[in-house]
C-alpha cells in the first residue's frame, strides 16, 4: 500500500514511519512538510493508497490544500487537537487520530478502512497489470503540432528538451531552441511521455533527462536543475520530491 505522510514535526514523522514499518504492507513514497509542497506533489502524481495528514502545518491549516488540489484517496488525519473532527470527515477522512499516536491507533484505523473499501480480487489485479503493461508500451513518440496556415508539423518526443506552462499555454522546447504550442495540459503530457525519459519537475515544467546539464543546491533544501538549452525561469525541485528525482535520474523507478 503506497502511503504519503504530510507532517512538519520530524519526531512525529519518524514515529509514524516506525509504526507503518512495524505493521508492514506499507511503502512510504513521500514525506511532505508544507502546504505548498503537498499541492505540488498532488499536482504531479497519481493518488496514493492512503494519506496520513497532520492538520496544523508550519505554513497553515492542511484544509487549505483541498482548495487547490483534488485528493480522492482515503485520508487519516493526525493532530494534537480535537476541534477539527467534523471538518475532517467532510474530506474523505477515514479516521482522526490524536497525538501521540501509537501502533494500535493506526491498526484500528486501517481495519476501519478495510471495512469501507473491500479488497480487490485477483482478477481485477491482473486486469490492472495488463492495463499497466499496455500503457507502458504506448507512450507518445511523435506529436502533430498545428502551424501557421493549414499545416501540421511533426514533433518527435526525442527532440523535446523540456515542456513549460507559460501562462495558459503549454510549450514544448526542442534542443534546437525551437518552441511549439501544444493543445494539451501538463497533466495529459505527463501521462503521454515515457517516465523513464521525462520528469514532471513541478507545476510548470516537464524536463528530459538528456537535457540536464547540471544541478545546483538551492534555498529551502530545493534543487535547481540547469538544462543544456536556454530556459526563461529556474526549474526547481522541492525538497519533498528530491528522492524521487534522484531515483528517476539514476534510472530507478
Amino acid at each position: 500500500m503506497k502511503a504519503i505522510i504530510i507532517e512538519d514535526e520530524q519526531l512525529a514523522v519518524r514515529n509514524l514511519e516506525t509504526i507503518l514499518n512495524e505493521l508492514g504492507g506499507f511503502k512510504i513514497v513521500a514525506t511532505i512538510d508544507s502546504i505548498d509542497d503537498t499541492i505540488e506533489w498532488f499536482s504531479c502524481h497519481a493518488q496514493p493508497d492512503i494519506v496520513f495528514m497532520d492538520i496544523h502545518l508550519a505554513d497553515g491549516s492542511a484544509f487549505e490544500i483541498f482548495k487547490k488540489v483534488s485528493i480522492t484517496c482515503p485520508i487519516i488525519f493526525t493532530t494534537a487537537y480535537d476541534e477539527y473532527a467534523l471538518k475532517a470527515f467532510k474530506v474523505n477522512s477515514v479516521d482522526y487520530l490524536l497525538k501521540p499516536i501509537d501502533k494500535e491507533d493506526v491498526r484500528k484505523a486501517m481495519d476501519k478502512l478495510k471495512t469501507l473499501v473491500p479488497e480487490r480480487d485477483e482478477k481485477s489485479g491482473l486486469q490492472e497489470l495488463i492495463a499497466l503493461y499496455k500503457k507502458g508500451s504506448a507512450y507518445k513518440t511523435h506529436f502533430l503540432v498545428p502551424a501557421k496556415g493549414d499545416k501540421l508539423i511533426p514533433l518527435q518526443s526525442a527532440d523535446i528538451a523540456y515542456v513549460f506552462l507559460d501562462a495558459s499555454l503549454v510549450k514544448a522546447f526542442t534542443y534546437g531552441d525551437k518552441s511549439y504550442v501544444l493543445d494539451l495540459t501538463l497533466d495529459e503530457l505527463t501521462k503521454m511521455l515515457d517516465p523513464q525519459l521525462f520528469f514532471r519537475a513541478n507545476r510548470q515544467f516537464i524536463i528530459a533527462r538528456n537535457a540536464i546539464k547540471d544541478i545546483d543546491l538551492w534555498f529551502n533544501s530545493r534543487l535547481s536543475v540547469n538544462l543544456k538549452v536556454p530556459v526563461a525561469e529556474k526549474i526547481l525541485v522541492s525538497k519533498a520530491r528530491i528522492p524521487e528525482f534522484k531515483n528517476w535520474f539514476s534510472g530507478v523507478l
